[in-house]
């Protein structure tokens, strides 16, 4: 089932369809080095594959699981007799690529610069993270889309066709395969993977109940360590700060479902309440504590209804960030301005020689005037306003 070339290949328009950047290149013979980035099942090795069958280049495909530093040598020494010879191109494709350690990627530095070869790398993770400076500013990065439900389709009706071809009965109602689709979550390995399952069955007609007895459940795309981690933290803490209730609580179901750890975003929840909520609501820190004190003490899979109290709560709460914005600017001065002397008013005084140098002279616990403002700010900074009521 996998596509051998351009037109054969599904998903991605907005890489290599028509006039977009990297079929122009193909177009031209000019490849430059590139970094995939994108989750499973949507077609990083496949094109990767078809570039090299469109430019007639030499393809060698390593993992950093398997590879070590000799099979990496070996393969630049092939590369650079080819490319000295002028004989062929030569595309190195590196699955998982963020698994290469730094001086693995070091290693291949110089071989890019020099295009010795065309270096492709397959990420599922942040290449802004995994991938070492200078090797991601020689190379262009190809951000990679889930593929789409009708596209998916597509996908589907080939694989059934295919298996009807090669003589295997699978019979699939509308509704079943509207679920086989919702269930691959964009990723073409699974739902080929699926039908591949369904086939070893012995199935020839699967319905709905049977197909959901033998798949089980939707798995959630969800890496504790990768970008659905901060994706996810991120969309939770921005509908609390909209005051979208809902949006919030799904956000947190997605999380807790995955299985993150519940004090991860209980922390997230405490912060909130002083960063977002402030001093518009002083219990919203009171019961962020609860909620975390909650989740250190009992766990999942209880816990799961703190987090659900204190994200209803921070929703609901009037939000006010001045404590925080005003914080973070007499921090900016504090580090613009360094220490400036602090006025000798409201110095500490605990010897006679400090009371006699004028330390503390004139300080009043408690003004009797009580709409006198003190301004209690170094000479630098007087009449600076970082809280405005």
């Amino acid at each position: 089932m996998r596509p051998k070339t351009l037109e054969e290949f599904v998903g991605q328009e907005h890489i290599i369809g028509e006039g977009k950047m990297l079929r122009v290149a193909i177009k031209s013979g000019q490849l430059p080095s590139m970094i995939f980035w994108g989750p499973p099942g949507v077609g990083k090795t496949t094109l990767a594959r078809i570039l090299a069958n469109e430019l007639k280049a030499n393809f060698i495909e390593i993992s950093p699981t398997t590879a070590g530093v000799k099979d990496i040598k070996a393969t630049v020494e092939s590369a650079n007799a080819k490319f000295f010879g002028q004989k062929e191109l030569t595309i190195l494709f590196v699955d998982e690529i963020h698994r290469f350690s730094k001086s693995q990627q070091d290693y291949l530095l110089p071989h890019v610069e020099k295009g010795t070869l065309i270096l492709i790398g397959a990420t599922t993770e942040n290449p802004s993270f995994e991938i070492i400076s200078p090797l991601l500013s020689r190379s262009k990065v190809y951000k990679f889309n889930p593929i789409s439900a009708d596209q998916m389709k597509g996908v589907l009706t080939k694989a059934l066709d295919f298996i009807k071809y090669e003589k295997v009965e699978l019979n699939l109602d509308q509704e079943s395969k509207d679920f086989l689709v919702d269930l691959s979550n964009g990723d073409v390995r699974n739902i080929l993977n699926s039908i591949d399952t369904l086939i070893r069955t012995g199935v020839k007609n699967a319905d709905l109940a049977y197909i959901k007895k033998i798949l089980q459940e939707k798995p959630l795309k969800y890496d504790r360590q990768g970008d659905a981690h901060y994706d996810t933290i991120s969309a939770f803490i921005k509908s609390m700060r909209a005051s979208d209730t809902d949006a919030a609580l799904y956000y947190l179901a997605r999380m807790v479902d995955s299985g993150e750890d519940p004090l991860f975003i209980a922390r997230r929840i405490v912060i909130f309440a002083s960063e977002d909520i402030g001093i518009s609501d002083t219990n919203a820190l009171a019961i962020a504590n609860a909620v975390f004190r909650a989740c250190e003490t009992i766990g999942y899979p209880e816990c799961q209804i703190n987090l659900a109290h204190g994200t209803v709560y921070m929703c609901q709460a009037p939000k006010d960030r001045r404590a925080n914005d005003a914080y973070f600017k007499a921090l900016d001065d504090a580090k613009e301005f360094g220490n400036l002397e602090i006025p000798l008013e409201i110095r500490n005084a605990p010897t006679k020689l400090m009371k006699d140098l004028g330390y503390g002279k004139g300080y009043e616990k408690y003004p009797k005037n009580k709409d006198t403002k003190a301004n209690y700010l170094p000479e630098r900074l007087q009449g600076k306003l970082y809280l405005y009521r």
